[in-house]
């Protein structure tokens, strides 16, 4: 199971195409509203979460969380309890963690990018602690997978389902959405 986690002020397509892809690759993607069930975007895009944050579940069925980006919708992620003990438990645990345009800070801040690649939105590289930033749009380093922004969340939904499914079945989804290469 992934959990996307949406909080007041989030970027809409960073949220929402990865769920639309991880659903296609046959992903169990369950949205998450931080502070409630209807969660607005930073477009004005009124969503409502599949569950809200007091009611998931960190066990094994625990696969990944997503962290989307967008302001306020990073900073109200980063200040939320549930949040910190998901992103907590997928360290623990070896799960896979997402995160898009300054959503990757939250790592950073937690200090889970020391020596590792990873990248984000323009002018957060700073928030990054200790990362080695990189030059793609899409990285993965390790259980981390971080994404430069929502030009780029189709590319970031993609990766997501490789590394929970296979390269075929995200090449298939790809081909599927007539995304380009």
């Amino acid at each position: 199971m992934v959990y996307i986690f949406l909080a007041n002020g989030f970027e809409t397509i960073e949220a929402l195409a990865p769920v639309d892809i991880l659903k296609r690759a046959g992903v169990e993607a369950v949205t998450v509203g931080v502070g409630g069930k209807v969660i607005v975007s930073a477009q004005n895009i009124p969503v409502t979460a599949d569950i809200t944050a007091d009611k998931i579940s960190l066990d094994d069925s625990l696969d990944m969380i997503v962290l989307p980006g967008g302001m306020p919708g990073t900073l109200n992620l980063e200040a939320d309890s549930s949040v910190q003990a998901a992103i907590d438990c997928c360290v623990k645990n070896d799960k896979y963690i997402g995160a898009i345009c300054a959503a990757p800070s939250i790592l950073g801040h937690k200090g889970l990018l020391d020596g590792k690649e990873a990248i984000c939105y323009p002018g957060f590289e700073k928030d990054l602690t200790g990362a080695v930033i990189s030059e793609k749009y899409v990285v993965q380093d390790g259980k981390i997978i971080t994404a430069r922004g929502a030009g780029v969340c189709v590319d970031f939904g993609l990766k997501l389902a490789e590394v929970l499914t296979s390269v075929e079945k995200a090449q298939s989804v790809r081909e599927g959405i007539q995304c380009q290469k």
